[in-house]
């Protein structure tokens, strides 16, 4: 961690607030993208590709309610946070 600069999350166990963008982001790709395939044979490689077409998907083109039937990046771009 210190090696590069990284600081570790010292929230307390189980406060939600702050897990909670990464845990829907999370539960979006387990739902989404990872139930309901075959993984058996497919190469890390492969899933990584996977997993990276899927990350660039929801951001620039999955609409979410919460940002008024907007994606991620639409959303960002509106408040000129890019």
């Amino acid at each position: 961690m210190e090696k590069y600069g990284f600081q570790r999350n010292m929230s307390k166990k189980g406060c939600l607030p702050d897990n909670w963008t990464c845990e829907g982001f999370f539960w979006a790709m387990k739902n989404e993208m990872l139930y309901g395939r075959k993984w058996n044979d497919v190469s890390i490689e492969k899933s990584i590709m996977v997993i990276n077409e899927y990350i660039v998907w929801y951001n620039t083109k999955r609409i979410k309610k919460s940002l008024n039937y907007l994606s991620p990046t639409e959303y960002r771009q509106l408040l000129d946070l890019n």
